[in-house]
């Protein structure tokens, strides 16, 4: 949450709550703040409970971690631990260290076997010789 924070910045920021505040309120301030922060967890924390009672038995395991976007387009693509896509073939394949030392011509670890990801990729029926693929109005 605050790791883009230094150590620099974070004692300009408690140098400016004394000198606003002063000595004498930040700890008052400091309680409130925190008290604050416990109820609305509190608040969070109950209202996951509800929505998994709400849901019944069946969304016991339910994770609301699976709800943000980025979660949920890696577990879509990737999925529960199988690779339909072939994605970790070729992210082994690819050698970081002779890219970052600049080697223009990095060499394979690994074979990447495409046809996963054509088959996986493939959505309708192969096209005839000549036969032109359906148009989207939509997709374009």
């Amino acid at each position: 949450m605050f790791g883009d924070i230094g150590g620099l910045e974070v004692v300009a920021i408690i140098v400016m709550a004394i000198v606003i505040f002063g000595p004498d309120k930040l700890p008052k301030l400091i309680q409130d703040t925190m008290g604050f922060i416990r109820k609305v967890r509190s608040f969070a924390d109950n209202a996951k409970e509800d929505i998994r009672s709400e849901l019944g038995p069946e969304f016991q395991n339910f994770d609301f971690e699976d709800l943000n976007p980025k979660t949920f387009v890696r577990k879509q693509l990737i999925g529960d631990g199988d690779d339909p896509l072939g994605l970790k073939d070729l992210k082994d394949s690819v050698d970081i260290k002779s890219a970052l030392n600049g080697d223009r011509t990095p060499t394979p670890t690994a074979s990447v076997d495409f046809s996963k990801a054509a088959t996986a990729a493939s959505a309708g029926p192969a096209l005839a010789a000549g036969e032109r693929p359906p148009f989207d109005p939509d997709a374009t």
